[in-house]
């Protein structure tokens, strides 16, 4: 961790603490939403560059946090990145450069659901690339981070942290349910087993790749709630936006029908089941 911060931990969280209301959520949520729209208008008008990377376990929530933050902003502003594995070009390129061309343009705010990170994640635990590269890549980020920086990009990168049992929770749960098992990969059955590999790799990222101009900021998410709501007001204390000004809205009067008759062509309408 950057010199003379204090690393989270899950320990300093009461484990007995109340469970957080739906109806209490939903509305800190809409809250949180309201701000997240300000800071949209604000990044359009004034041309800010806004990269967050989502890195965590699998079964950390790193899905659902991204979508409660992108739920009611445009999808212009804030564009989600999830690349698929690498083509047999990008393979034999430099390793961050697949992802170079994602990076926002100035009124963008791009979200990386895993990011260039990958290679000191899962690629290293799971033997796609040699120690050699990883030990590269190590090196080579905080270079890179430093340039994006420096080009005036604000770059913010959150781990999300999950305890054994949640995440074993969460992923029998996509076994079970029909509408997440498309979440569940072979890739996620093979690293389970691997817990400790994991642990080590992301101690040996963080360790090499936090920095005072691009830190890792660690999330608690075993609460998926408390985390979406966390991490979502943590973004915006980092950003110091400003509420724009836009002129006041009125809906214009229709236009008369001038003779217009509903039509009587047979239009196909759907059942209605419910």
């Amino acid at each position: 961790m950057a010199k003379g911060k204090k690393k989270d931990s899950p320990k300093d969280i009461p484990a007995d603490r109340p469970k957080l209301s739906s109806k209490d959520y939903l509305a800190e949520l809409r809250r949180l939403h309201v701000e997240l729209v300000k800071l949209q208008e604000w990044v359009r008008a004034e041309g800010i560059k806004v990269c967050v990377i989502f890195e965590g376990r699998d079964g950390a929530g790193k899905g659902g946090t991204i979508k409660a933050l992108t739920d009611r902003v445009s999808p212009r502003v804030f564009r989600v990145v999830a690349l698929p594995a690498p083509s047999e070009r990008e393979k034999s390129q430099m390793y961050l450069q697949r992802y170079l061309p994602y990076l926002p343009a100035a009124g963008e705010v791009v979200i990386f659901d895993r990011s260039w990170y990958n290679r000191a994640g899962v690629e290293r635990v799971m033997g796609f690339c040699t120690e050699n590269q990883v030990e590269k890549f190590l090196n080579t980020v905080p270079l890179v981070e430093h340039a994006i920086v420096n080009s005036g990009v604000i770059l913010l990168k959150y781990w999300l942290n999950v305890s054994q049992e949640e995440q074993t929770r969460r992923l029998e749960e996509r076994i079970k349910d029909g509408r997440k098992i498309w979440k569940l990969s072979p890739m996620d059955l093979k690293s389970y087993s691997r817990w400790y590999d994991y642990s080590r790799a992301r101690d040996d990222m963080i360790r090499a790749t936090d920095t005072e101009y691009a830190p890792w900021l660690v999330a608690d998410s075993n609460d998926k709630r408390r985390a979406r709501l966390n991490i979502i007001s943590d973004l915006l204390s980092r950003i110091p936006y400003k509420s724009v000004s836009r002129e006041k809205v009125e809906l214009p009067k229709r236009q008369k029908p001038g003779g217009y008759k509903e039509s009587d062509y047979p239009f196909r309408h759907i059942p209605e089941k419910f």
